[in-house]
């Protein structure tokens, strides 16, 4: 782009001269002392800044240092010497886990499939609960009511994973934490859906049931806290598009479908992209609790899978990392991907 003198010099009519650009010369100062001027709000709201200290040194020290150790999915894995000495192995870790046709190829992508399929499940059971959730606490009049069933409903989240598993477990009866079946084996005994052979064996050594539980224990986890979000987007509606839509004979459902909806639509794509985002990030805490060998063919996902394979009794570092970052670059593509659809489905985006 060429700049020309109408760009630094004005006519001016009075004086009968060309003089310098008021506008040229505003920003020429913004430009030269733009960092005097950073560092003057920096000082002005430092207690602000001071505050994002933890933060950055979070980020410094789990995010971004580790990412030196991805090193080792291209070298060969020796634990006495830093990665930076080990010797270069290029993608064998990857065709091994993607091309190998042996037992670990064929545990990889079953560990895949299950990570996919429990993360797609959660997806269309578990996302949508939150905002009915929500639907429900914005039609409470009562807020002494309306206090008590969220407190209710957000207890769970803020249970420990062992805690949750273990609640789960003596529901089911898993291993020896209960000395028969549980409530919840007996209960579906009673309604004909299990056997007396599965209900007494723990529905969670039958890998027909893990999926089921897992995605059960995790909205009754869950959805309660997920449904704040939610519920603040709802609450934020202006009080006239409800008034408007009872003038036009709009009943209670009718409000939610061309009202409320519509105004958390923007809330409701942009968790949906960050849930997208994290659809093959299973929550693998939970499922290294519950699972065991004989659910491995249901419950086996690539965080387990990476775990058993790193710190196993023959650890392989290198071929956990290559499973762990196959898995996080399917999930960034996964992001763009829902990004770019949203923007041009609703012009709705993350960013």
């Amino acid at each position: 782009m060429q700049l020309s003198a109408n760009d630094y010099l004005i006519f001016d009519e009075e004086s009968g001269v060309y003089v310098e650009n008021p506008e040229q010369v505003v920003r020429d100062d913004v430009e030269k002392h733009h960092w005097l001027n950073v560092w003057r709000a920096v000082v002005k709201d430092w207690r602000l800044y001071l505050m994002l200290v933890p933060m950055i040194l979070v980020f410094l020290l789990w995010r971004y240092m580790p990412m030196y150790e991805l090193l080792g999915c291209f070298k060969v894995t020796d634990p006495v010497k830093p990665v930076a000495d080990q010797y270069y192995a290029g993608f064998s870790y990857f065709k091994q886990l993607l091309v190998g046709g042996t037992q670990l190829s064929m545990e990889f992508w079953r560990a895949f499939r299950n990570t996919f399929l429990l993360s797609f499940y959660g997806l269309c059971f578990g996302f949508p609960m939150p905002i009915i959730i929500a639907l429900f606490f914005n039609e409470i009049r009562s807020n002494v009511l309306r206090s008590v069933y969220q407190v209710i409903t957000y207890l769970p989240k803020f249970m420990s994973t062992v805690v949750m598993t273990s609640l789960v477990m003596m529901l089911v009866k898993q291993g020896s934490l209960t000395s028969g079946m549980g409530i919840l084996s007996q209960f579906l005994e009673w309604l004909g859906l299990v056997s007396h052979d599965v209900a007494n064996g723990g529905l969670l050594n039958n890998p027909s049931f893990f999926r089921s539980i897992y995605q059960i224990s995790g909205i009754w986890e869950g959805a309660g806290y997920d449904s704040i979000v939610f519920f603040a987007a709802i609450i934020a509606i202006a009080p006239t598009s409800y008034e408007a839509a009872q003038i036009d004979g709009a009943g209670k459902l009718a409000q939610m479908r061309y009202v409320v909806l519509p105004c958390i639509l923007s809330t409701i794509v942009i968790m949906l992209i960050t849930r997208i985002g994290s659809l093959l990030n299973v929550g693998y805490e939970k499922v290294l609790l519950l699972y065991n060998p004989n659910t491995y063919v249901t419950a086996d996902v690539v965080s387990t899978f990476a775990q058993r394979y790193g710190m196993g009794a023959n650890p392989v570092p290198g071929l956990a990392s290559a499973a762990e970052m196959m898995n996080n670059v399917i999930g960034m593509l996964l992001v763009i991907g829902a990004n770019t659809i949203s923007r041009k489905a609703s012009n709705v985006s993350l960013y």
